[in-house]
């Protein structure tokens, strides 16, 4: 039985099974693990490079012995392909990133991999990887680290940590620095009445490609317009008040970015113009909303826009338990076999 160990609190884990020849051969000094990250949307809008939230779409990986002579990372299914599957890969050098922030040994595995994630698409990906990397390493090595430190080690790592915070510890996130230089990290669960969607085109956008085209420099009047809308979104998504989908958009990042994504800016505007809140997911090209629980007439707006540029429509859930570490051997939660939180009968 696969079993959960709490990293934001309890939740599901998606099924990685291995092909044949990668089963277990029994390395006695190592208890593999199986991790779970979410996908991330960042942004959300005003918010740039501050806040983040968490969506129920995954990015797996289990630990497995290494036989000689085989790959470091094997990619599993559909999603992954043209990725490293050497010491290069970002989910390893991750792995290996925090055992050398803790001078830990590295574990000599293999990995296992399987996502849900598409790659270049603006739900976090890399955040993802790097993630699971990190979780990864805290369970094989059995360090006693917390969550507090491994957003630390995350952000420097990946540099945004309105992705990689999300992705650890679930819910939204909203971040910041103090005057003396330190990340703080806020996390809420979103309104209960809230349900999140995505519309994931074909096409992908480099996220350095898409940080190029920023402006250096921002009028004064953008910005105190940009902290209002800030503040008004964050509070509507934690269910303060109904956002004002024309109070939602971006002074300093979506402009430049959906000049150069003329589909996703078409999206985007159409659905504001219908009164559907949206955004441009992360650098995009996909873009991301909310919608009221039951809304069929706003779910049918964004679908039918969506299809209109060749969007793919993906309703999901808000993913509130962040990334999960998961031995083979036991259940972290209940202790014995038949646990309802069992991640091997959730996806």
């Amino acid at each position: 039985m696969l079993t959960t160990t709490r990293v934001g609190s309890v939740g599901r884990l998606a099924t990685l099974t291995p092909a044949p020849d990668l089963e277990p051969c029994g390395v006695p000094d190592v208890r593999h693990h199986r991790v779970q990250v979410p996908a991330t949307s960042a942004n959300l809008g005003p918010g740039f490079d501050a806040f983040g939230l968490a969506v129920d779409r995954y990015l797996a990986v289990r630990s497995l012995p290494r036989r000689p002579g085989e790959p470091r990372v094997r990619h599993l299914g559909d999603g992954a392909a043209g990725l490293p599957t050497g010491d290069d890969n970002l989910i390893w050098r991750s792995l290996v990133s925090f055992c050398d922030a803790w001078d830990l040994p590295v574990p000599d595995v293999a990995l296992a991999t399987t996502t849900q994630i598409p790659v270049e698409r603006g739900m976090g990906s890399s955040s993802a990887a790097i993630v699971a990397g990190v979780v990864l390493g805290r369970a094989l090595t059995d360090a006693e680290v917390g969550d507090r430190e491994l957003v630390r080690l995350v952000d420097a790592i990946e540099g945004h940590p309105d992705n990689v915070a999300p992705a650890l510890l679930g819910g939204v996130v909203a971040c910041a620095r103090g005057d003396d230089g330190e990340l703080v990290i806020r996390r809420r669960n979103p309104a209960p009445h809230l349900r999140p969607v995505l519309l994931v085109p074909a096409t992908r956008q480099g996220t350095d490609s898409a940080r190029a085209v920023l402006s250096d420099s921002f009028d004064r009047e953008e910005l105190v317009t940009q902290a209002g809308r800030a503040g008004h979104v964050l509070a509507g998504l934690l269910g303060a008040w109904p956002v004002a989908p024309a109070a939602s958009g971006d002074r300093l990042h979506e402009p430049t970015r959906l000049a150069m994504m003329p589909g996703t800016a078409a999206v985007v505007g159409q659905l504001r113009a219908a009164g559907v809140h949206v955004w441009l997911s992360g650098a995009g090209p996909s873009v991301a909303g909310v919608l009221t629980d039951g809304d069929r007439a706003a779910l049918d707006t964004v679908r039918r826009v969506g299809a209109d540029h060749g969007f793919a429509l993906e309703t999901c859930r808000f993913e509130l338990s962040g990334a999960l570490a998961c031995p083979e051997d036991g259940c972290a939660l209940a202790g014995s076999g038949g646990c309802v939180q069992c991640p091997g009968q959730r996806v």
